[in-house]
């Protein structure tokens, strides 16, 4: 093989779903030694292309070749004998089995007829030391692991695997600015190791910073093949919409009103003295580092945890929330960072998600009217640009932005007075963010109290009024929209 061809080349890829083709005749291909970004809106194809690589789903048509010679994926064993792993968005740990366990299932090291465990130890040893897990014991169980740490356990089992051809999905979307600077770092030392990656991500910043080439699906077909010469923000993002997006932060000059929401002195855990208020119209942001209590406040601010000390104020008077339901009661909505399980019910239908929270204004007389029901969910479907057949559908077949709608809908059809949004575009493509931005703007201009939390600078700068940034369980300070900038915020969130 030529040193600059493709080890693995998809080619013609046709892949169709009842009612949906998913792809349609795309080329994809990866260099050893190359970082290799696939990027495109969601439902633009780009899952079902990893999943087809992985072995999940059997193409409709089309040939995958490995060194130039015809694959057959017809599972994730075939996938990994062609030297590629995937490491999904949704991980695929074993959590009743040690961080060892999981290194090596399916290929444990045998010593005559039994397992080797002081190699497989060792080896997990200098593996976990590798992505800065130094302190880790390889035989604690994988259940007692972060979100991050879980997802460093799935790197360190595709790096176990030899791989030459390593998939990450969304790989920092979980993980801090420290362990992303370590992945960072993994990925290139695989690069230096003359593995290609595929690298799936979101965030522009991630594909400028890894990509030695960029892949663009939209609608499920290739739009775009861009090498590292030819890559802008500005050019990606217009291949991945299919139009210019002139402001991905739509922010409203609004009438800022009177407070609506005041806590003073909140306690609890480590969680000290916090303090702040929101204003009608006001979009008020919250940053720091992940870890530094922000959704802690805002769960206590919903009734879903209990305060220690401090005082809820709405409109000036105090109120005692021990509950979500008292939080809504008093006109409080709360967006949380994980819609999946928090936030929706994977298994309803659209209709049934939008009103959930406002059952009990659906009757006439006694009865529950099915026809008011479909009137609402129909309406904010319109009205938020939700991409769906109809309200009947299930909401786990959506896409992540038109998931994230439905969670908005919810909130807006019990038209709130503060409305909390944690992490609100995480996980949602580049043209999905700036509609999700845009009725964020638009709840605000409607007189709604918005704190909204984010781990992404350019969302927080861009969308927020004022900015309060918290560390360890403290607020550290707190600035305007003119007084704020990114070495700010950073030099309070990290001191």
């Amino acid at each position: 093989m030529q040193e600059d061809s493709a080890y693995l080349k998809m080619t013609g890829i046709t892949k169709e779903f009842p009612g949906v083709v998913a792809l349609n005749n795309v080329d994809f291909s990866v260099k050893l030694g190359k970082v290799t970004a696939l990027v495109g809106e969601n439902g633009a194809g780009k899952s079902t292309l990893i999943k087809i690589l992985a072995g999940i789903h059997r193409k409709d048509s089309g040939e995958i070749l490995i060194e130039g010679v015809s694959a057959n994926i017809e599972n994730p064993l075939d996938a990994m004998k062609c030297g590629i792993s995937v490491i999904h968005q949704e991980l695929n740990v074993l959590d009743n089995l040690s961080i060892m366990e999981n290194v090596f299932v399916g290929k444990e090291h045998k010593k005559r007829f039994f397992i080797d465990k002081k190699y497989c130890y060792d080896q997990t040893r200098r593996f976990l030391d590798s992505v800065g897990m130094n302190n880790m014991d390889p035989e604690i169980q994988v259940r007692y692991l972060s979100t991050a740490q879980k997802q460093m356990v799935e790197i360190i089992r595709a790096i176990s695997w030899q791989s030459k051809i390593v998939v990450m999905d969304e790989p920092t979307s979980s993980l801090t600015q420290k362990e992303t600077n370590i992945l960072f770092g993994i990925i290139r030392s695989l690069k230096d190791q003359n593995v290609g990656i595929v690298y799936i991500s979101h965030r522009m910043e991630e594909i400028m910073d890894l990509a030695d080439d960029v892949i663009i699906l939209r609608d499920g077909r290739l739009v775009g093949n861009l090498e590292k010469t030819m890559i802008t923000q500005e050019k990606v993002i217009n291949m991945m919409v299919g139009r210019k997006l002139d402001d991905l932060f739509p922010k409203f000059n609004t009438e800022i009103g009177d407070v609506v929401l005041e806590v003073r002195d909140l306690n609890q855990g480590y969680l000290r003295n916090i303090s702040f208020a929101v204003h009608a119209g006001e979009i008020l942001g919250f940053s720091g580092l992940v870890g530094a209590g922000r959704s802690e406040v805002m769960r206590i601010i919903f009734g879903i945890d209990k305060k220690d000390s401090g005082e809820i104020f709405i409109d000036g008077n105090p109120v005692e929330i021990n509950h979500p339901q008292e939080a809504i009661h008093y006109g409080i909505a709360l967006v949380p960072e994980d819609r999946k399980t928090q936030a929706l019910i994977m298994s309803m239908v659209i209709r049934e998600n939008i009103t959930l929270a406002i059952l009990d204004t659906l009757r006439e007389r006694l009865f529950f009217s099915k026809k008011k029901e479909l009137k609402v969910s129909n309406d904010y479907v319109k009205a938020l640009g939700i991409v769906t057949p109809s309200v009947e559908q299930v909401v786990k077949n959506l896409s992540g932005g038109n998931q994230q709608k439905v969670v908005l809908a919810k909130w807006m059809a019990a038209k709130p007075r503060v409305l909390i949004l944690d992490e609100p575009t995480r996980g949602i493509d580049v043209g999905a963010k700036r509609e999700i931005h845009e009725l964020i703007s638009k709840m605000a201009q409607l007189g709604v109290a918005v704190i909204m939390i984010s781990s992404e600078m350019p969302e927080i700068l861009g969308m927020s009024d004022r900015i309060v940034v918290m560390h360890e369980g403290h607020i550290k300070g707190e600035l305007t929209r003119a007084e704020a900038d990114q070495e700010k915020i950073m030099n309070m969130a990290i001191s």
